[in-house]
């Protein structure tokens, strides 16, 4: 009987985490900090920009930009789920987040990536649309196929995360609670868990490989016929601008992906392969670089909403 209470003891969850930061670059948290709040203000303050400019202004309703407002949302709600806390962890310490906060963080932070890049690829279809098939845009892309595009990108993040999320936090924690990690990343938090966490980390590996993979691989495909219908042209000037704001396109969309991915990969094979530092690095750059670029380059450099 004093067994069944003890293993009844130690399956409760945790009342909370502890969030280590960066294991091994303690000593640069405090610079660390600094380029995160400068990166977030840069994040918040374009992103909220470009939502407004694009609500106000009647001359902006178009598919397009209608793409770019929703990704605006969705990168404050990226950014604001998890650098906050992660800049709180490096200036102050304060390490300590609820076991209900630690997932809410998780499933937000991961929905939000899932809808990002469903997003880059709607918004690179609508690219190929404009410049191959001018003629039959707003037939094509109609009020009604947009809303559709939109809420199939969602219920495919949330029918992939919400899975996930259960399996994690119906996982047994009943020994270290300490998260060697900047904020909730699944697999980190997966890992501290008294069962084996292989279904998880599996599920999250194969799905997250299957969108990105598809999802670039349209996206590579819409690109391509983009320049060769730019290039059939004899202008040189549109050759120009299509290959300057194809290449800023696919930029940023490498460093959304690249260390998205790798982060995850490197989870999956472990500290021994990468270090620790390098992967948590990773994961971090990775939900700060795009919310921070993206207002610049899919919305200042976009003539209609400079002026």
């Amino acid at each position: 009987m004093m067994l069944g209470l003890h293993y009844n003891h130690t399956m409760e969850p945790p009342a909370s985490f502890f969030l280590m930061g960066i294991p091994g670059l303690q000593f640069s948290h405090f610079w660390l900090a600094i380029s995160l709040s400068a990166m977030y203000t840069m994040a918040l303050l374009g992103n909220i920009f470009i939502v407004t400019v694009i609500w106000m202004d009647s001359t902006l309703q178009e598919p397009m930009y209608w793409f770019l407002c929703v990704l605006a949302a969705v990168d404050i709600v990226m950014a604001f789920s998890a650098v906050p806390k992660m800049v709180g962890i490096f200036c102050t310490g304060d390490s300590s987040i609820s076991f209900n906060a630690c997932f809410t963080q998780m499933y937000f932070v991961h929905t939000a990536t899932a809808v990002e890049t469903g997003l880059l690829l709607a918004m690179a279809f609508d690219h190929y649309i404009a410049i191959c098939k001018p003629l039959h845009y707003k037939r094509i892309l109609t009020p009604q196929v947009m809303l559709g595009m939109s809420m199939v990108i969602i219920v495919r993040a949330i029918i992939f995360m919400t899975p996930l999320s259960w399996m994690v936090s119906h996982l047994p924690f009943c020994d270290s609670n300490v998260i060697l990690h900047s904020y909730c990343e699944h697999i980190a938090v997966a890992k501290l868990a008294c069962a084996n966490p292989m279904p998880s980390s599996l599920y999250s590996l194969i799905g997250s490989s299957i969108i990105v993979s598809a999802d670039v691989a349209f996206i590579a495909a819409s690109y391509n016929l983009i320049l060769r219908a730019v290039f059939s042209l004899s202008l040189k000037k549109a050759q120009l601008e299509a290959l300057s704001t194809c290449g800023s396109h696919m930029g940023v969309m490498a460093l959304y992906y690249l260390p998205g991915m790798a982060s995850i990969y490197m989870a999956w094979l472990g500290k021994d392969i990468v270090p620790l530092h390098t992967q948590v690095l990773l994961a971090d750059l990775y939900l700060v670089i795009p919310p921070t670029l993206n207002p610049i380059i899919y919305g200042l450099r976009t003539k209609q909403i400079r002026e």
